[in-house]
Formats: C-alpha cells, sequence, structure tokens
C-alpha cells in the first residue's frame, strides 16, 4: 500500500515551486507540448474569473439557490481532468464548476445554468449544484454530501463489466469522507476490483468545521488500508505533483482495474457557500491571506511556467484579458437568453418517457383517472 506523503503542501511560495519543479521530470509531464502547459494555466484562470464573476452575479440577485466556490482549488480539477482519455469519466460534489470547466463545457451554457436559463447546460433546472453533460462524460455536480460516491463506484462498475480501459474519477470533500456510503463504496471498489479513483478534495474544512475537529487522523487517505486500497496524500497546489501523481492511479485502473484513494490537499478561499456568513470567524483572515500568498496554485505554477521561459508577465497578462472577455461574454449569453417555456416544467423527469412519440410535450408519469380506479378497487 501507498503511503507516501508530501509536505510540499507546507512549503513556502519559492521552496514549493522548486518542489513543482522535481515533477516535472516525469513522464506524462515531460511529455507535455509548451502550448499544453499555457492551457494548464489557462484553464486555473478561466476558473478563478469565473468563480469571481459568478460571486458577482449571486450578489446582483441573479442566482438563486447556493453557490460553492471553487477558488483556490483549482489546480486539483484542472490537473487531474487533463488527463481524461476517450473511457473516463468525471462525477463530484456540489462545488462542481472547476470540474465542469475542466471537461470542456463552456461558460455560456453555465452561466445560464446557474441563472436558470433555458440555454443552460440542464436546461436552467439544475443550477449550481447540478451541472452536467453526458458528452463531457460529466456526470454531476451532487448536492447530496457523499451521495456522488456509490454512483462513481457505478460508473466505474459499468466501464469494467463493458470491458473499456477506462476509469471514473469522483471527487469528494474532506467533510464526506465520514459518511456511510463513502464507506461502503471503498469496500465493494476493493472486493470487486472496480477502476474507480476517489479524490478528497481535502482544503482543511467541512463546512465550519475544521478536519482536526471533524475527522479522527490527520491523513485521511490511510483510511483506504483498512480496504486494502492503493493511497497516497498529494499537494493539491502543485499542478505537475497532482498529474504526476494521479496519472499513477488512473494507469492502475485502466490496466489492472484498480481502484485508489488520493487525498489532495488544498485550501478554498472563500466560505462553504455564498451563505457561509461565518467564513472569517472560523479561520483567521490571516490564514486566508497566507494561503493566498505563499500556496495559490495559478500562482505557483506561474512561477513554474516563468522558470521554464513558456511565460512571461506580457503573455500573463494577455492571457487575464482574454479570460476577462470570455467571462464577460458568458454573463451576457446568460442575461440575453430566455427562461424555459412553461411546458418544460414536466419534461426530463422520467427517463425513456419524454422520448416516447406520442408524449414528445411532456406528461405526468401516473395516469390520474388508472391510479384512482386502482386506489378504488383495493379499497373496495
Amino acid at each position: 500500500m501507498s503511503t507516501t506523503t508530501t509536505s510540499a503542501a507546507d512549503l513556502p511560495h519559492s521552496e514549493a515551486a522548486e518542489h513543482d519543479l522535481r515533477y516535472a521530470q516525469s513522464p506524462v509531464n515531460s511529455d507535455l507540448a509548451p502550448e499544453k502547459k499555457l492551457k494548464l494555466y489557462t484553464d486555473m484562470v478561466r476558473i478563478r474569473y469565473f468563480e469571481d464573476r459568478s460571486l458577482r452575479v449571486y450578489q446582483q440577485g441573479k442566482i438563486g439557490g447556493f453557490l460553492h466556490l471553487y477558488n483556490g482549488q483549482e489546480a486539483v480539477a484542472v490537473g487531474t481532468c487533463s488527463l481524461l482519455g476517450e473511457h473516463d469519466h468525471v462525477i463530484t460534489a456540489y462545488r462542481d464548476h472547476g470540474h465542469a470547466l475542466s471537461v470542456g463545457m463552456g461558460m455560456g451554457e453555465l452561466m445560464a445554468e446557474m441563472q436558470g436559463k433555458f440555454t443552460g447546460s440542464s436546461k436552467g433546472k439544475g443550477g449550481s449544484m447540478h451541472f452536467f453533460s453526458p458528452e463531457k462524460h460529466f456526470w454531476g455536480g451532487h448536492g447530496i454530501v457523499g451521495g456522488q460516491t456509490p454512483l462513481g463506484l457505478g460508473i466505474a462498475y459499468a466501464l469494467k463489466y463493458q470491458g473499456k480501459k477506462g476509469c471514473c474519477l469522483c471527487y469528494l470533500g474532506d467533510g464526506a469522507i465520514n459518511q456511510g456510503a463513502f464507506h461502503e463504496s471503498l469496500n465493494l471498489a476493493a472486493l470487486w476490483d472496480v477502476p474507480v479513483i476517489y479524490i478528497i478534495e481535502n482544503n482543511g474544512y467541512s463546512m465550519g468545521t475544521s478536519q482536526k475537529r471533524s475527522s479522527a487522523g490527520d491523513i485521511l487517505a490511510r483510511r483506504a488500508a483498512g480496504y486494502g486500497l492503493e493511497w497516497a496524500v498529494i499537494n493539491g497546489n502543485s499542478m505537475y505533483e497532482v498529474r504526476a501523481r494521479t496519472y499513477e492511479a488512473m494507469q492502475r485502473a485502466r490496466e489492472r482495474s484498480k481502484p485508489t484513494l488520493l487525498e489532495m490537499r488544498t485550501y478554498r478561499y472563500r466560505g462553504h457557500s455564498v451563505a457561509d456568513a461565518n467564513a472569517e470567524k472560523y479561520r483567521t483572515k490571516a490564514e486566508i491571506e497566507s494561503y493566498k500568498h505563499d500556496f495559490d496554485p495559478i500562482s505557483l505554477f506561474k512561477a513554474v511556467l516563468l522558470r521554464e521561459g513558456l511565460l512571461d508577465e506580457a503573455k500573463a497578462e494577455a492571457i487575464n484579458l482574454a479570460v476577462k472577455q470570455e467571462v464577460e461574454d458568458s454573463v451576457r449569453y446568460a442575461d440575453e437568453s430566455p427562461v424555459a417555456p412553461e411546458p418544460e416544467i414536466f419534461t426530463d423527469v422520467y427517463a425513456g418517457i419524454d422520448e416516447a412519440p406520442s408524449q414528445q410535450h411532456g406528461t405526468h408519469f401516473f395516469n390520474k383517472d388508472a391510479h384512482f380506479v386502482a386506489n378504488k378497487r383495493i379499497a373496495g
């Protein structure tokens, strides 16, 4: 069992950049073309600006429900999703914006979805927590804590059943590891050799409760040892390390159908959600600023690319400007998009029913009269 951990998550900015360069020598990173490395950086910037703009849209009253922002965790989603192949799939929890963008979903459809517009990725019916794209092998966005973990297991089992060399990346927060469904999933993954990779995005807080107060043990991934699973602790702020260590797990899943539990140590700058009014009370402002200054994944990877000679300040600023424009275009697209027509409330409820030739406009699943007659006969 893998028990290798890294101390890079606790290194100051300059040393962490040096640490990242070591992982640059791994095959999965050393073979990257310069334009691919710049895309990794750009994709992280895209998430950061998209999230900042989403907060403003929420504050303007255009987004209802909850909004869980991904600021600070960008290297995890971008690094892991950059490794996806033809038969690989992704499922995650409610903090899903970064993953959706990383698999290739468009900013416009995502911003429209959050505003409940008909042009949204789920026709405006899913909202922020339920981004979804079968075409991209992206299966959500799930609001129930830990609820996605048995689903990720099922997706991976289907791949094995179909004889496809692929895996499912199933993301969860550090708070979800204490859910019973997750442990049941680990047990079955080990028993049946299911090619699922569970990725704990450990940002240190389960809503407003620190990991030290919510979970026994300081290494969450070590729980996998009880099920005989491979596991590792990874610096989630290091792009090259995230890619190198995740690639190992994905190859283990694809080639040997073996599951893995990865703990990515990272940090979120915002509260648990925008409704988290105490985000700066259960942790100090100094702590937040320290992470932004010393451990920010975008700044760390920028420093690496500067040292590699692939990026300079002028190019970085050009990337920022292009991304800002893309984000503003997505807001404009969402603002100008229509809400769903009223009959749409009956569609997309039961798979198979909406596709029936005589029921293209949506119906109730049960016929009221037949249901009434059946109940009357039982009562009589």
